[in-house]
């Protein structure tokens, strides 16, 4: 019976080292990223390890190493189709980098520090959050650890954390400007009753441009998810109160697309013909043709790039000064501003 056929016996590296015939410490480096190894040796050792089905233990390799490569995403709001594709830039950037992402789920109820307990019961590289912002006693000792924290779309905290930003500032600026452009002087706005930071920046700067426009953002209309069914449920509030409006900031295009279907739906005035509506994200449905709605992009590739590059430094340069990344946005123009 070879060691395909005997399911009971654990193959390890020393069973690959004398089917190869070389040393164990030949195939660690082999399958150690960056590690130097003969190219003859490598092809000797992958062959063997093929023949017997061996598989690297990362978590064995992790408590021998005191670290390993593995980086924990913390995350809310999954079905948001905008956090799922950043989640999913974020994954493949890290293990483009050699390190194998952990995602754990979480919602507005957890507690961030159980959850970034957890991964520090697994020996993780880095954690990286894109939910709520953790309290800072989780975040220092993580610091205390030599595990460093990137926060994506949060606010400063006193522990030396990085920070990767979009301008949301910029988001709530350029629309309020590009429904001033297309005419409209009578404009709300509709926004979710959830503690997010990135939400909140981006409302407070759309009403603060307009309000230097000489615009009257009409506030209020909000709902307690940040989802479709929450734009929805903020549209039918909206189009209740009697206030009129030819201008519609909806600050995530989730939310735009719920509030779009029920405008639709309710025999509101036509966008965009006589309402004009921006969404902001540049999730992949607004470019559908159902919706083709204008939108203040993020890129989130980009995102990613500057998160792992954050984290990447952090390594580096363990104890230099918590960093800050802005980065940039832009106005997809589209139907629902023509």
């Amino acid at each position: 019976m070879n060691a395909q056929d005997d399911t009971s016996k654990q193959i390890t590296s020393v069973d690959v080292a004398k089917l190869a015939g070389v040393s164990r410490s030949a195939v660690s480096r082999t399958f150690t990223p960056g590690a130097s190894v003969a190219q003859e040796t490598r092809e000797k050792v992958l062959k063997a390890a093929d023949a017997l089905g061996y598989r690297v233990n990362q978590l064995a390799r992790s408590l021998t190493n005191k670290r390993s490569d593995l980086v924990g995403i913390v995350a809310a709001n999954m079905d948001n189709p905008f956090r799922t594709e950043q989640i999913e830039q974020i994954s493949r950037k890290l293990m483009e980098q050699n390190f194998r992402p952990i995602l754990m789920p979480a919602e507005s109820a957890d507690d961030p520090s159980r959850i970034i307990g957890m991964l520090l019961e697994y020996s993780v590289s880095g954690v990286i959050v894109t939910s709520d912002t953790p309290p800072e006693a989780i975040c220092q000792e993580c610091v205390s650890l030599g595990v460093p924290v990137v926060l994506v779309n949060k606010r400063k905290i006193g522990a030396t954390v990085d920070r990767v930003l979009m301008d949301n500032i910029k988001c709530g600026q350029l629309a309020a400007q590009a429904l001033y452009e297309k005419g409209c002087r009578n404009v709300a706005i509709i926004s979710a009753n959830v503690p997010s930071y990135s939400l909140q920046v981006r409302g407070d700067a759309f009403k603060r441009s307009c309000l230097e426009m000489g615009l009257q953002p009409v506030t209020g209309f909000a709902a307690d998810f940040q989802d479709y069914n929450g734009g929805a449920h903020a549209a039918a509030q909206l189009l209740a109160s009697g206030h009129p409006f030819d201008g519609l900031f909806c600050v995530t295009d989730f939310m735009a697309l719920g509030a779009l279907d029920h405008l639709r739906l309710s025999g509101a005035p036509p966008v965009p013909e006589r309402m004009q509506v921006i969404g902001c994200d540049d999730i992949r449905q607004a470019a559908w043709q159902g919706y083709n709605l204008t939108t203040i992009r993020q890129d989130t590739a980009h995102l990613a790039e500057a998160v792992i590059e954050a984290l990447l430094n952090r390594f580096s340069k363990p104890n230099a000064p918590a960093t800050t990344k802005t980065l940039d946005v832009s106005l997809i123009e589209r139907g629902t501003t023509r």
